[in-house]
């Protein structure tokens, strides 16, 4: 566990993380998982925690951008039918420790790409997901979301972009959605693998909330926050360096 003259930065630096993933649309996962592996979180303590935020912050990011008229009930489906399942799979497997933070560390450089805005152009022409391609795509991101302990928003949203399924909000709205159904289905199948949240999980639920309130608000109207992501980029970046070398 942490140092407890450490505790006091994580929490100050939580909100703020939280902030800027629901500004976009995300639960936050790969930035707590980031800040965790920072911190020296042990990996069974990382995976549902970060779950547990993510399921909180990404059902505000969700009601805001829906409530904007943002979402697009076809695109999300045509993921959900794979991810949820392969989610809930991915959550009653175990991995071992240093393989868990290679994976993490990989996946973090999607979380970088997106905080530096690489995947941040939209198109101007949409062209319509096939139902075998979200299949494949929600069902990949799915297995991988419960079993990390990501909600896979910060993969799904870059992939929306790039291959033209919708635009900025709408991937926004989308992802939104598609991490919160993943951590619920990863958290459960954690949590019936024999996983158990600590009890201040819930303190760290109620800190990051305030920041993913914020977050979800401003993002689904106008803010552009880019030199804080940048700033958070760096953080993950430290992150991912860390998990891959230790």
């Amino acid at each position: 566990m942490l140092q407890i003259e450490n505790i006091y930065l994580f929490l100050i630096i939580l909100p703020i993380v939280s902030f800027l993933y629901a500004s976009v649309g995300h639960g936050g996962a790969s930035g707590y998982l980031a800040l965790m592996a920072l911190f020296s979180f042990a990996p069974e303590t990382m995976k549902p925690t970060a779950l547990l935020l993510n399921i909180f912050v990404a059902g505000i990011s969700f009601y805001y951008y829906y409530k904007a008229g943002h979402f697009n009930k076809k695109l999300f489906m045509s993921f959900a039918i794979a991810s949820i399942p392969l989610a809930y799979f991915g959550g009653t497997l175990e991995v071992d420790a240093s393989i868990y933070k290679k994976i993490l560390a990989v996946l973090l450089i999607f979380a970088i790409l997106k905080m530096l805005n690489v995947f941040g152009k939209e198109s101007d022409s949409i062209t319509s997901v096939k139902l075998w391609q979200g299949i494949i795509v929600g069902g990949i991101i799915g297995f991988f979301s419960g079993l990390i302990g990501i909600g896979g928003g910060i993969i799904l949203t870059p992939i929306i972009l790039l291959l033209h399924w919708g635009n900025m909000k709408e991937a926004a709205a989308v992802s939104a959605l598609f991490i919160w159904v993943n951590s619920a289905a990863g958290l459960i199948g954690q949590l019936q693998s024999g996983v158990s949240l600590q009890s201040g999980s819930f303190l760290l639920v109620a800190i990051a909330l305030t920041g993913g309130v914020l977050g979800g608000y401003y993002g689904s109207k106008k803010i552009n926050n880019q030199r804080l992501r940048y700033i958070l980029a760096v953080v993950l970046i430290i992150a991912c360096v860390k998990l891959m070398f230790t």
